[in-house]
């Protein structure tokens, strides 16, 4: 998996930068390198999807009413 940004022309390297940027956080894998910089015992990896699940479920039914 490869991400690629081109420059364009007469485009400044800091907006390819950004650009490359936003792709990387769209595709999630700057949270997968810190997801994996420590191990994480799959009790802890439940817990915490636990905990997210509880809390997207929350703020689902508070916008629902």
């Amino acid at each position: 998996m490869a991400i690629e940004v081109k420059i364009r022309k007469n485009e400044p390297v800091e907006r390819a930068l950004r650009r490359l940027k936003k792709k990387l956080d769209r595709e999630g894998v700057i949270k997968d390198v810190r997801a994996n910089r420590y191990f994480e015992k799959p009790s802890q990896t439940k817990r915490r999807q636990k905990k997210v699940a509880a809390f997207n479920n929350m703020i689902r039914c508070k916008y629902d009413n």
